[in-house]
């Protein structure tokens, strides 16, 4: 490999790392909405030139968490109810169509066995009260519904929408009720797809797509939430 392969493989990773960092700033509201910073501070900050900085930032605004702002660099941008209900919209689309091709592979219980694994580990956060684990293991269980669907595309559009939505999940996590009946709905989401049966299984998870949609708006207006 010659120099030059050397040096864009050395950039494209540091504004992977960058994009990743300032990713979970935001996802884990250590830059909370509103928060601005100026290209040279975040890269001061982290240690590296401001290229990757510069990058890293288009980036995370075509994923409309941020705003570009001339002469004041970026600015994270809230999220509001509407957001909310576009975001689970989209989702519920990308999923559902997921859950079809998937289910239309009658994949049998071997191959939804990391789905299983990751449901396994959902009953045990709640047995013990664990929310955070609770949501990883959520977390994998969506991307590997994303994964076995064999659409590549779908895929990287739903994580590219579902990471707009993780703010707002990090943050009503505590407030929502203990969700047992997201835990029975993915096992009954897991037994049609497993027979095969999709039709029954998209209808199990637009239904549950549209609870809990409709359930993180009443958060926010249970609690006068205005934006995240």
């Amino acid at each position: 490999m010659n120099d030059t392969a050397i040096e864009q493989e050395t950039s494209l990773s540091r504004v992977e790392l960058v994009y990743r960092k300032l990713r979970d700033n935001i996802i884990t509201n250590q830059f909370p909405p509103g928060y601005q910073a100026l290209e040279p501070e975040i890269a001061k900050q982290l240690g590296v030139s401001r290229t990757p900085v510069r990058e890293a930032l288009i980036r995370l605004e075509a994923e409309n968490l941020i705003q570009l702002v001339p002469r004041r660099g970026m600015r994270v941008l809230p999220l509001v109810p509407d957001d909310i209900k576009e975001i689970n919209e989209i989702l519920t689309g990308l999923e559902v169509m997921a859950v079809e091709l998937l289910a239309k592979q009658k994949p049998g219980r071997d191959l939804l066995e990391p789905m299983e694994s990751a449901l396994d580990e959902m009953d045990k956060s709640l047995l013990t009260g664990d929310m955070e684990l609770w949501a990883e293991a959520d977390e994998k269980f969506h991307r590997f519904l994303l994964a076995l669907a064999g659409n590549q595309r779908l895929a990287s559009m739903a994580e590219s929408v579902r990471i707009q939505s993780q703010r707002s999940r990090k943050i009503t996590l505590k407030l929502r009720p203990s969700p047992e009946s997201t835990n029975s709905a993915y096992r009954k989401l897991l037994n049609a797809i497993a027979a095969g049966n999709w039709q029954e299984a998209k209808e199990v998870h637009y239904q549950h797509r549209l609870e809990v949609s409709q359930m993180l708006v009443d958060l926010l207006e249970k609690y006068q939430l205005p934006h995240l």
